[in-house]
């Protein structure tokens, strides 16, 4: 029975897992290419003979190249081209490294479903030109190319400003080869009509209101002559843009609030690099109510809400139609500010039967208004069965001329007292238990007293018990 125990336990987990693993590298090893030693997450191509013609695939019937992390291939003559669809299923690439090899051209979508890649190592090959197109949408740590055979021409232009731009900790000597195949170092290569372009966005008020359109306009400049695109981001608005050489528009209609911070941005790029221009759009809208629940207990009380509005909204809490006025008892806080969205809750400090009742918000700003009314009990009555309707009061908080709270400073910074005709619940409910108290005591007191008058009536001493005062003769 032990044995029994002993195998079925923790131990058989692990030989489960032990035999998975050696299924994993198994699989691994029967789709590796020749020259090749694969693991689950990693390919390493470095024995010369016979060596690698094209760039290693693991078929995907017998392996899962999406689980390869790092590619590292040394001492392979005859690679000579990275084809666009060699590492298509190698999405979670990170590393890749090609050294001391025949590497002579990459094709421009190479990396196109690498966004994960991180390092990549090209040493020592046979590259005679690299375009920045290649790498334009990755995230790049490192990019070494050191010991290549660069031709100086405008398109490693971009190599020598990358290096200007965004140092590495260590900077790599890197060399062309002129007219007269001498080595020119890039850092000092100079190359007439190859600048970086640049960008110039001509954009009226983005301060626009919900609904309404706006045209934006870029000018680009540059030689090469750049490229003119727009970078929208994530833009819920509908849009539409026209380009002419060096000209362009950008035309935004039916603008929604969803957009307000977003940033617009007129990209200028040619061989060397690329500029970029941006502004952020401001979208004014009235306010809505998204989220209006009824209470929650944490540390206090909670009415939470979400409202959204810009310029922010002015608050005003209603309590069974009047007025509510806020104090250190009851006030409102914010908690998570989201650009043009306030997320916080109507705070109640021990609130009892008295603050039971409908609640209501209204937002407002210049563009409108909205409100929602909740029905908030937070306990029942004294004498009537929680959950009963205890017919609430007609009026706790009176209007009395308080202005609407802004949401940007919610809470009253008062001392706390309320004006004449405001009734201060919190208070009274400390009145209410201090009277009830006392007039328990003093009942008691006299219950006790009827009790030893009785006792004295009964007893065999009578009222001679009690002796009030001292009889002293007068004679001698």
């Amino acid at each position: 029975m032990s044995s029994w125990t002993r195998w079925h336990g923790p131990a058989m987990a692990r030989l489960w897992g032990f035999c998975w693993l050696i299924v994993g590298f198994w699989r691994a090893a029967l789709a590796c290419p020749t020259s090749c030693k694969c693991s689950a997450s990693r390919i390493w191509c470095g024995d010369p003979s016979p060596g690698i013609v094209a760039f290693p695939r693991l078929e995907s019937t017998s392996a899962d190249p999406e689980n390869i992390t790092e590619i590292y291939i040394a001492n392979q003559k005859r690679l000579e081209i990275i084809n666009e669809d060699d590492l298509e299923a190698y999405v979670g690439l990170k590393n890749l490294t090609i050294v001391d090899s025949g590497l002579k051209s990459v094709a421009h979508k190479a990396f196109l479903k690498n966004s994960n890649l991180q390092h990549i190592n090209f040493t020592r090959n046979k590259l005679t030109i690299l375009s920045r197109k290649h790498f334009r949408h990755l995230d790049l740590s490192e990019l070494i190319l050191v010991g290549n055979p660069f031709t100086c021409s405008c398109d490693i232009m971009w190599l020598k400003t990358l290096q200007e731009t965004k140092p590495s900790p260590e900077t790599q000597d890197l060399y062309c080869l002129d007219e007269n195949n001498k080595n020119i170092s890039l850092a000092n290569l100079q190359i007439p009509h190859c600048d970086l372009p640049s960008a110039n966005l001509a954009a009226p008020n983005l301060t626009v209101e919900e609904g309404k359109s706006i045209t934006l306009s870029c000018t680009v400049a540059g030689d090469p002559v750049p490229n003119l695109y727009w970078d929208v981001g994530n833009l819920v608005s509908k849009h539409m843009n026209e380009t002419s050489h060096t000209q362009g528009s950008l035309r935004i209609t039916n603008i929604s609030s969803d957009d307000s911070g977003k940033q617009i941005s007129c990209v200028a790029e040619n061989l060397v690099g690329e500029d970029q221009d941006s502004v952020n759009l401001t979208v004014h809208f009235a306010p809505t109510i998204t989220f209006l629940e009824s209470p929650t207990s944490d540390h206090h009380w909670c009415i939470p809400f979400t409202v959204k509005g810009n310029p922010k909204p002015a608050l005003q809490w209603f309590y069974n139609g009047a007025i509510l006025n806020e104090s250190k008892y009851i006030c409102t806080k914010i908690h998570v500010t989201n650009h043009t969205e306030y997320h916080g809750c109507l705070q109640l400090d021990n609130p009892t039967h008295m603050n039971n009742g409908d609640y209501k918000l209204v937002a407002k700003n210049e563009y409108g208004k909205d409100e929602k009314q909740i029905s908030a009990h937070f306990m029942g009555w004294p004498g009537i069965d929680d959950g009963a309707n205890p017919n609430y009061p007609d009026v706790i908080y009176e209007d009395y001329g308080t202005a609407a709270n802004d949401i940007g400073d919610t809470t009253n910074k008062s001392n706390g007292t309320l004006p004449t005709g405001v009734v201060d619940t919190g208070r009274e409910h400390l009145s209410v238990y201090a009277v009830v108290v006392i007039a328990s005591v003093v009942g008691f007191c006299l219950l006790v007293m009827l009790f030893l008058l009785k006792l004295a009536r009964h007893s065999k001493f009578g009222m001679k018990g009690f002796v009030l005062f001292h009889k002293i003769p007068l004679d001698g």
